[in-house]
């Protein structure tokens, strides 16, 4: 990827920012955060790329701050995708032992490949296929049955699917800013990578993962994951509730959120007030405490109920044992736990994703907006380059030879701009030329 080649780079594109964050994998196998840089995000919503350009635009600027920051050149990246179309189910599979009666690991892989046979919807395809347990002649619960002896190995797998198009504008975006995609990753799995710990997933727990359009939902018991769903609702409803039912611009109903909101009516005192300034000719607003809570409570109530359907649906309502771990940026809201405590009857802490990191930690890394991000980059060191891309997937995974060659040009012209305006000094005329190069590509509109 780069000089280092224990590196590892990866993309956050969500509905409210685009983060760019390189890690190293230290020799222990432990990751140090070496950078985070985000940027507004524009042309998403509900985690899904609804303008190639704008989306475009804001990975160059996320994917420039970080190579300045750091000195380095990005060419390959892992990315996390959400978005309302993903679904997963259930899956068990079958596969008769025919040498010697001993199971090896090549028939569990053909077991896992089976998998992405399924039928499944036009327009759809297969994004992950999870592992779950096996058994082995009516034998149930083994978690890896090689060198066991059997004639029949069954094994229950967990599918996650999602729409084509949604993976292919993805494909594009990463593709335009000159990089390299070395893999999707599920948000939710992501998320839970970096705030979970072992002991929780053994006892069972359910991950919430708030974000500005949608809400990601991954249910775990026994050490493995049960169910995934991504709700396509966020903050930014919540923010749109104020907005209307207040009256007032959408900025001035984020701060309100952000700064006086409360998740719970009861707690929010009726005596207190603020005042919104009024526009031109406008008279000033005044709106309680007691008003605001009683629309955000609504909302919130409505998520959670969203939440609730889909533990239900895993079948692991009753064996959450640990609880919900919340996290994302809309878990900041005020007084939020204690509703979903009162609401769903089970027990919710706040996940941090600082827990795993190593070394010299970044103040970003310990805010719950960065789970997501700080997830992918553990996931991308666990997994090998390109695993589950395919090429009908993509369509064509590898790109044109012209392609490579404008690549190459284009990044040994810029190296060569930046080592003469370091050896000057020209420290801005460096930066100045970089952005130049960058947005000076000829992107063909969607």
């Amino acid at each position: 990827m780069n000089q280092d080649p224990n590196l590892i780079a990866a993309i956050d594109i969500g509905t409210t920012k685009i983060v760019a964050i390189v890690g190293r994998k230290t020799e222990e196998g432990k990751l140090q955060l070496m950078g985070m840089e985000q940027v507004p995000s524009i042309g998403v919503k509900r985690g899904v790329v609804l303008n190639i350009d704008e989306t475009v635009s804001s990975i160059k600027q996320a994917v420039s701050k970080i190579e300045q920051k750091l000195n380095i050149t990005l060419s390959e990246v892992y990315v996390g995708i959400a978005g309302q179309h993903i679904k997963s189910l259930r899956n068990r599979g079958y596969r008769f032992i025919e040498t010697g009666l001993e199971i090896t690991q090549s028939d569990v892989d053909h077991l896992f490949d089976d998998n992405y046979k399924i039928p499944v919807e036009a327009g759809e395809k297969i994004m992950h296929v999870i592992p779950q347990d096996y058994i082995v002649d009516n034998e149930m619960g083994v978690k890896n049955p090689v060198g066991m002896s059997g004639r029949r190995l069954e094994g229950n797998f967990h599918i996650v699917l999602g729409r084509i198009a949604s993976v292919k504008n993805i494909e594009k975006c990463i593709r335009r800013v000159a990089l390299q995609l070395n893999d999707l990753i599920l948000e939710p799995l992501a998320s839970s990578k970096s705030v979970l710990t072992e002991e929780e997933k053994e006892a069972g727990v359910v991950l919430v993962d708030i974000g500005g359009g949608t809400t990601d939902v991954a249910v775990f018991y026994d050490g493995i994951i049960h169910h995934t769903a991504v709700i396509p609702f966020g903050g930014n409803v919540v923010t749109s509730d104020i907005k209307e039912g207040c009256q007032v611009l959408y900025k001035q109903a984020e701060s309100l959120k952000v700064q006086f909101g409360s998740a719970m009516s009861d707690m929010a005192r009726e005596d207190m007030v603020v005042t919104i300034p009024g526009m031109a000719g406008w008279e000033p607003k005044e709106i309680s405490f007691k008003s605001l809570a009683y629309i955000i409570q609504a909302r919130m109530e409505e998520i959670i109920d969203y939440v609730t359907f889909q533990i239900e649906s895993s079948g692991c309502y009753d064996k959450v044992g640990a609880g919900i771990v919340l996290t994302g940026g809309g878990a900041l809201l005020k007084n939020l736990p204690e509703l979903i405590k009162y609401r769903t009857g089970l027990d919710v802490r706040m996940g941090l994703p600082d827990r795993f990191l190593v070394g010299d930690v970044p103040e970003m890394a310990h805010m719950p907006m960065y789970s997501t991000s700080i997830g992918l980059v553990i996931s991308a060191m666990e997994r090998p380059k390109r695993k589950i891309i395919e090429p009908e997937l993509f369509g064509e995974v590898e790109p044109k030879k012209q392609e490579v060659d404008q690549r190459s040009s284009y990044r040994k012209e810029r190296q060569k701009k930046e080592k003469a305006n370091y050896k000057t000094g020209n420290l801005f005329s460096g930066i100045k030329n970089g952005l130049v190069n960058i947005f000076d590509e000829k992107d063909v509109e969607m």
